[in-house]
């Protein structure tokens, strides 16, 4: 009987545990896809200030859309960014006045555009960094991934940017000359 009480309880905080992982990794706003490849700890601040280092990198961004133009077949938007908490949800910076409350833009192609977008009162933006900047110190990205929230806070909807003719690359920090 004994053998019996402890095999259920095992079971039972197994069980637990197993619905509590799950729980924790599947809340995340942003596929772990893109998680891995990101830059740790880039700022709109970082980026803006010298974006160099970043280009051809992923990077992780909040924003809310201000203001959209076309090109081509293309979209551009900008975002005035919201720095991301520990969730990856965005929100409004500690002071308005600082470089953190500045803006960014975002490029994706008009095929993929989601209907309603224009009604996410926020976004986390994962993107991919051109070198280029707007109106002097507004970084461009090329979309990878976002997700809108509602006002109230809830998810709005998804975007990723697939391309087919995408072919993977060896980053540039592995050398393929001295293997």
């Amino acid at each position: 009987m004994r053998l019996y009480g402890a095999l259920q309880r095992w079971t039972t905080t197994l069980t637990a545990a197993v619905v509590l992982i799950v729980t924790v990794w599947g809340c995340s706003p942003i596929p772990r896809r893109y998680l891995w490849i990101a830059e740790p700890g880039v700022t709109l601040t970082s980026l803006s200030a010298d974006p160099q280092p970043y280009v051809g990198k992923v990077v992780l961004l909040g924003g809310t859309i201000t203001e959209q133009e076309e090109k081509d077949q293309f979209l551009f938007l900008r975002l005035k960014n919201r720095p991301l908490d520990q969730d990856y949800k965005p929100h409004r910076p500690a002071d308005p006045a600082s470089t953190e409350a500045g803006s960014y833009w975002v490029i994706v192609s008009k095929k993929q555009i989601p209907p309603k977008y224009r009604e996410w009162a926020r976004t986390t933006v994962v993107g991919r960094v051109t070198g280029e900047q707007r109106f002097q110190n507004e970084p461009v990205l090329v979309l990878l991934y976002m997700r809108g929230w509602a006002a109230t806070g809830g998810s709005a909807g998804l975007w990723e940017n697939i391309n087919p003719n995408y072919v993977p690359s060896v980053p540039g920090s592995i050398d393929m000359r001295n293997p």
